[in-house]
């Protein structure tokens, strides 16, 4: 998965063309005008979140048109604090558009946190690649385990990564991200009927996303021999409903 726009009348008689075609400028130069200034403005809108930290694919979601589990991560960090405490103090995020994520929990007291980028980061921002050549951020095909030895970090978070991948990856890859961490495992995955990716984005990812129900998810837990942690998934559900927080995603977690 490593890492990605009408003829013209003939003038009627005893018309001068030449006042005609004054006459038509002088009402079309006002609206040329106009759409010059909303095509700039766009540009400029653009420009601003360029170099922001967030990429493409998280930037669309705000248009509402991709759902996007890893901006929910963020929006979550809070509630996920309030949760594992001390198991905050050495975080992995695995998905899209990690940067992102690692820079708000590098902001974060107490916090270290690297990220794996399962894509590629050829159109990395120079945020990012700074995280790159620092070491906090890496690519890595996650179809096969991780470069790191089983416990290296206290909490594993993953996010627009499962969704992508089939049964017989998923077997390989969960376990793998569960191996890794010591405190637990959070899984963001999205709802069924939620768009995950545009027509665009498929050859990025490979495949397009298959968003599963709960019950399909629980029944594979079991299947795949992972734990379920309730004690955590409730005092999460308890801190969101003080927090005000309304998960867009699904959220579970997993013991290690």
């Amino acid at each position: 998965m490593s890492r990605r726009v009408p003829s013209r009348r003939p003038a009627e008689s005893g018309s001068l063309p030449l006042i005609g075609s004054l006459n038509q400028k002088s009402k079309t130069s006002p609206l040329l005008s106009i759409g010059l200034v909303v095509l700039g403005a766009i540009l400029l809108i653009g420009y601003s979140y360029s170099g922001s930290g967030v990429s493409t694919n998280v930037r669309e979601s705000f248009g509402g048109e991709v759902a996007s589990c890893t901006l929910e991560v963020q929006h979550a960090i809070p509630v996920l604090k309030k949760v594992y405490g001390d198991g905050m103090r050495k975080v992995l995020h695995v998905g899209p558009d990690t940067c992102s994520v690692v820079t708000k929990l590098l902001k974060e007291e107490g916090t270290e946190a690297w990220g794996v980028e399962p894509y590629d980061l050829e159109d990395a921002d120079s945020n990012c690649k700074s995280l790159v050549r620092k070491g906090f951020v890496r690519a890595a095909d996650i179809k096969f385990s991780l470069p790191y030895r089983p416990k290296s970090f206290s909490l594993v978070i993953t996010s627009d990564t499962v969704d992508y991948l089939s049964p017989k990856y998923l077997n390989r890859t969960i376990p793998d991200l569960a191996r890794v961490s010591a405190d637990g495992l959070v899984i963001f995955a999205g709802f069924p009927g939620h768009h995950r990716a545009k027509i665009s984005e498929l050859p990025k990812f490979g495949r397009p996303a298959k968003s599963r129900s709960p019950s399909w998810w629980l029944r594979y837990f079991i299947s795949a021999g992972l734990e379920e942690n309730e004690a955590a998934a409730k005092k999460f559900e308890q801190a969101a409903a003080k927090m005000s927080y309304k998960p867009g995603c699904q959220i579970f977690h997993l013991s290690s």
